[in-house]
């Protein structure tokens, strides 16, 4: 990152080629939408070059700090579109995971998952899927660790209501 500061191209090519993946997989559960995730990564990577000097070794890890752009990026371009311009739904299976489909329990649980408010989605799929802390997930949202908590335990209630919802309307009358 320190090559970056100091304006190598050559590093920053190295950075984009190592973690290109890992933030159009974040985008990708962001937006729900291949096309919107390709925009919203090259934004990315082009804010991380522009803000490269503002990086600071002692605060965060470097992948906390490009989620954390990549997150900003993702919240300017929601507030930037008309009020009843929704998101692409059409790739909801894809919502948390950029991993093929592997069963219709897996799709079911996708699918329950993007219907989970935005921040609910985000802090459940950097903390579980992407491996970061609490911590680190708050900086990335702009939200104390403490509420990185209650968002994945209002996501966890919420999944677990709508599996009872979905169970008891698949149960057959008796």
């Amino acid at each position: 990152m320190a090559q970056i500061q100091a304006g190598n191209r050559g590093a920053f090519d190295q950075l984009v080629k190592r973690h290109l993946n890992i933030i159009h997989a974040y985008t990708s559960r962001l937006s729900r939408s291949p096309t919107d995730a390709d925009d919203l990564t090259q934004e990315t990577f082009m804010r991380i070059w522009q803000k490269a000097s503002t990086f600071r070794f002692e605060n965060v890890r470097v992948t906390t700090w490009m989620h954390r752009i990549a997150h900003n990026v993702f919240v300017d371009s929601w507030r930037r579109r008309e009020p009843t311009q929704p998101l692409d739904d059409e790739t909801v299976e894809t919502a948390l995971s950029p991993e093929p489909q592997d069963g219709d329990a897996k799709q079911v649980l996708q699918t329950n998952i993007g219907r989970l408010p935005l921040n609910q989605r985000t802090a459940l799929g950097l903390c579980l899927l992407s491996g970061f802390s609490t911590d680190e997930t708050g900086h990335i949202m702009g939200v104390s660790p403490h509420a990185v908590e209650s968002l994945i335990a209002r996501a966890r209630r919420g999944l677990r209501q709508t599996y009872r919802e979905q169970d008891s309307e698949n149960r057959p009358c008796q």
